[in-house]
This record gives C-alpha cells, structure tokens and sequence, in this order.
C-alpha cells in the first residue's frame, strides 16, 4: 500500500499537472496573429450598433483587396445580415430586403480562395463565404461566434479565406447572433432574422 506521504505527493503532482494542462489548453486557444501596426480598418455600422473589423492585408492581399472594393463602392451599405446562426456565424453583405424580397447585389468577378494562409476561423475572424466551388467567393463574408475548426484549410478540406478580425464590438456580433430567426425564400435555412439586421455602411477607420 503507498503511503499517506505518497499519496499526497501524488496528489499534489496530479494538480500541478491538471494546472499545466490548463495552460496548455488556454494557450492552444490563441488568436491569429496580431496585425501590424498601421492596418487597414473598417468600422461596420450595423442596425444594432457597431463593431471594427481590421484587416490581414499580408495574409489575404487578394481577400482584402477585394472587400475593400466594395467598401469603396458603398456596396454593402443598406444590405442585411441575412444568415444569423448562434453559436456558429453571422453572415452578409450581399443580399438587400425591398419589399418582399431579398434582391442580390451585383457582384465582381470571384476571386480565388485564401484559406492556405495559416490564419484560423477562430471566434471572431472574419472570413469569406462561398459556394462548394473554391475559387467563388465575391462579396458575402461571416463572422465567426466560434472556433469553427471544420471550416479551416487542410490536407483534405478547402477551407474558408480568414481575412480579418472583430477588434471591437463583439458584444454586437453576439447581439446580432441572438436575434429571432425564420425560413424565408430564397434561403433554405431558418436562419434569415425576422427583423433586418441592416447593414447601415462600412467605412475606413479615420
């Protein structure tokens, strides 16, 4: 039989190690790297309020050019978040409510898929959306409320483009997330908020 000595010795090495262990996880847990000092920014205003997203020019050139294009254009401006599923994203920008309705925007030509670029879909990036086809992303990005680690690039799946961050307003983010949802055509989900969550604009950080 092991001591009282012992067993508390080894009570006392299965904490520390518990404690390790936890450090382990909450480093595992990290972030995406930082951005560089000096990068773009875009602060989104939403009907529920805003949040700032900023912008991994050196991960995702092409990703981010292309958003910013249509920031430059006012293109998302009035459009609507029409896929809101808690615990997993909000997505839009590409859909406008008139009437009865969801119009598509026009979009440019679709650019190719980012999502080999070593940034994860961690809670809070900022990703594109996009068809099962890789290269068919244009205009529609979510946020993610979770690491949703099925949508990062590896050895067998495509992926999905990380491109940017919430820096601030992720209690808006979950705001949004928290809204009531119903089907409503075109969309297959009940997913779409019964009330427009609109995109009011998306302009550059001054």
């Amino acid at each position: 039989m092991m001591s009282s000595k012992r067993i508390e010795a080894f009570a006392l090495l299965t904490l520390l190690l518990l404690m390790v262990l936890a450090c382990i996880s909450e480093t595992t847990m990290a972030e995406n790297p930082p951005l560089p000092e000096g990068a773009a920014r875009v602060v989104v205003e939403t009907s529920l309020g805003n949040f700032i997203i900023g912008l991994h020019e050196e991960q995702s050139p092409v990703t981010v050019t292309n958003f910013l294009s249509y920031v430059n254009t006012q293109h998302f401006d009035r459009t609507v978040f029409h896929r809101v599923i808690p615990g997993f994203m909000i997505q839009g920008g590409g859909f406008v409510h008139q009437g009865n309705q969801f119009v598509r925007n026009e979009v440019r030509p679709p650019i190719i898929l980012e999502s080999n670029n070593g940034l994860k879909n961690y809670r809070g990036a900022v990703s594109m959306a996009r068809t099962q086809m890789p290269n068919s992303a244009s205009d529609q990005f979510f946020i993610n409320l979770d690491h949703n680690q099925f949508l990062d690039s590896s050895d067998i799946e495509s992926g999905y483009a990380v491109f940017g961050v919430v820096l601030e307003g992720m209690d808006v983010v979950d705001a949004i997330a928290a809204v009531d949802t119903h089907r409503i055509p075109p969309f297959p989900e009940p997913a779409t908020p019964v009330e427009d969550v609109l995109i009011l604009s998306v302009r550059f950080q001054r």
